[in-house]
């Protein structure tokens, strides 16, 4: 795939999918959730499987991360799953969000050039 396959801000390098456990969910706030969720800058897509109350997201790292998102859910009357798995994955999920974020960043140095805060003598 490339970036072209995605919408438009989602690159492939920083795209990440979710499967959120939800809570509180009901046939009026599932739309609402999905419509808020989708129209959001980053997202590439997003359904929910009500039968199980999950979630199903892709989006880039770079432009929205998990926190925004579960603030799209409770505001619709929605929670995101308070058990122990749900809690891990969550704390997973927000710590490669927080990495994608920091790496993107990054400028990476160069071998050509000297390191920053080096003093190269001349002779």
């Amino acid at each position: 795939m490339n970036n072209l396959d995605h919408r438009a801000g989602v690159t492939e390098v920083n795209l990440v999918h979710r499967k959120i456990k939800l809570i509180g969910l009901t046939a009026l706030n599932r739309m609402e959730i999905i419509n808020e969720i989708d129209a959001a800058f980053g997202i590439d897509f997003v359904t929910i499987d009500f039968k199980d109350a999950l979630l199903h997201i892709a989006y880039d790292a770079t432009h929205i991360n998990l926190d925004a998102i579960e603030d799209i859910i409770l505001k619709h009357g929605a929670d995101v799953s308070d058990g122990w798995w749900a809690h891990l994955k969550e704390g997973y999920y927000k710590f490669v969000d927080e990495n994608i974020m920091e790496n993107a960043k990054h400028k990476p140095l160069s071998c050509h050039q000297a390191p920053p805060r080096s003093k190269k003598t001349s002779k």
